[in-house]
C-alpha cells in the first residue's frame, strides 16, 4: 500500500476496525449457538427453571422446541473456524 493510499485511508480505520470487532463478535456468537455443550446447558437450565416455577409450561415447551432444533440443524459446532477440516 502506497504512502498516500495509506493516507487516505487513515480516516476510515475506526470503522474498518469497528467492523472487524462486529465480525468477529457475530462468528462468536453463532459458534456458541451451535455448540452442543451450549445447548445442553441451556436446556438443563430450562427444565430447572420450569421445575422452580418460573416458567410455564407453553414457554417451556416454546423454547425446548427451539433449542432442540439447534441440535438438530445441519449447522454444526466443530470446536475450530473454518468449519472444514
Amino acid at each position: 500500500m502506497g504512502l498516500v493510499t495509506g493516507l487516505l485511508l487513515l480516516p476510515l480505520a475506526p470503522v474498518r476496525g469497528t467492523l472487524w470487532v462486529a465480525d468477529h463478535l457475530l462468528q462468536e456468537a453463532e459458534r456458541q449457538a451451535h455448540d452442543p455443550r451450549a445447548v445442553q446447558a441451556r436446556l438443563a437450565a430450562l427444565n430447572r427453571a420450569l421445575e422452580e416455577g418460573a416458567i410455564d409450561e407453553a414457554t417451556f415447551e416454546e423454547e425446548e422446541e427451539r433449542l432442540l432444533a439447534r441440535l438438530d440443524s445441519p449447522v454444526r459446532y466443530t470446536g475450530h473456524r473454518g468449519g472444514a477440516s
